[in-house]
């Protein structure tokens, strides 16, 4: 297919947008929405979120060193803008989008009850990378919604409705497209490469 060369930038896409839960639940707390957070490390478990040091949360979690992040859905698509274009200088983003706190386990911010899943981290290093710092952390605790995890225990985060940022815009995750190691399973090779 043709081509054509843009500039240098983030083009890496598509990306969770999630919302991150910082502060402390019995005091002050605030929500922000991040894009630029991904897996570091399996053992340890141990994940990142980059955010601009003016943003409000910024100091918080500078502050606190911890955070929970809440992954997102087509019913909290609403939440998930109204929080990454509001800041919490001035708004009461729980209040807002009629969010609700939930206690976590090992951080003293709340976590989102709305949230499918809930990841609480803790702050090990800060990397002062350009516009955006980069707080790397180590998983503590996840919580994830009993209603998606069947008899067998085993949780279908596929059928939360997850969303994904691309682009500017947020997308609904669509039909799967092929499971772990799908590509070396036996009769599926040829079925596949006829498409």
């Amino acid at each position: 297919m043709p081509k054509t060369n843009f500039k240098p930038g983030n083009m890496l896409y598509p990306v969770p947008a999630v919302l991150v839960s910082c502060g402390d639940i019995n005091n002050f707390s605030n929500i922000i929405t991040v894009a630029w957070t991904g897996t570091i490390c399996t053992n340890p478990p141990m994940l990142y979120i980059s955010v601009r040091p003016e943003r409000f949360s910024y100091d918080i979690i500078k502050k606190t060193g911890e955070f929970v992040i809440n992954l997102t859905t087509e019913k909290l698509a609403y939440a998930t803008d109204f929080c990454g274009v509001r800041s919490g200088r001035d708004t009461d983003k729980w209040k807002s989008c009629h969010l609700t706190k939930e206690k976590a386990d090992t951080v003293q911010c709340p976590m989102i009850k709305e949230a499918p899943v809930n990841i609480e981290c803790h702050v090990t290093e800060i990397k002062e990378l350009g516009s955006h710092h980069m707080f790397i952390a180590d998983v503590t605790a996840v919580h994830a919604g009993t209603e998606y995890i069947d008899k067998n225990n085993k949780f279908h985060l596929e059928q939360t409705n997850l969303i994904a940022y691309s682009h500017g815009s947020y997308f609904a995750l669509g039909k799967q497209a092929g499971t772990f190691g799908f590509s070396v399973k036996k009769g599926t090779q040829t079925k596949h490469r006829k498409k």
